[in-house]
């Protein structure tokens, strides 16, 4: 049993996915931060300052407060602004991933379309080629 588990965890495809899923990890952290700390303060600026994740409606009447982390503890409260601005991550992240795996597919493709040399000629062909063409002549 212990050498069948073996034989799967070393066999190419898990061994790919194991890669992908890590790389997928780090690279998800890398425009995470991208977003988080690049694309959305840029918005914020532009929009002069404008952070939607604060913004909310209580449920309640109970519900008083100013601030998201406030209001939650009071009762029952809406984050439609931490929504819209998740959201707005996953545009950003999704648009991001959509230009990379472009760039890579543009990279195949231009690799692909450059036309391979035709093997050189092996002595015996070149041979063989030059009897054809004698007999021809014959």
């Amino acid at each position: 049993m212990l050498k069948e588990f073996r034989d799967f965890a070393m066999k190419g495809n898990v061994v790919d996915l194991a890669v992908g899923v890590i790389i997928g990890a780090a690279f998800g952290a890398i425009v995470s931060s991208m977003v988080a700390d690049v694309i959305m303060p840029i918005i914020g600026a532009i929009t002069g300052g404008l952070d939607f994740s604060n913004y909310f409606t209580g449920l309640s009447k109970s519900v008083t407060a100013t601030n998201l982390a406030d209001a939650k503890k009071q009762g029952a409260v809406l984050a439609w602004g931490s929504f819209l601005t998740l959201t707005l991550n996953f545009i950003i992240v999704a648009f991001v991933l959509f230009l990379v795996i472009r760039s890579m597919n543009q990279l195949k493709r231009n690799d692909a379309a450059k036309p391979a040399e035709p093997p050189k000629p092996t002595r015996e062909e070149e041979l063989l080629t030059e009897i054809r063409d004698l007999l021809k002549k014959a």
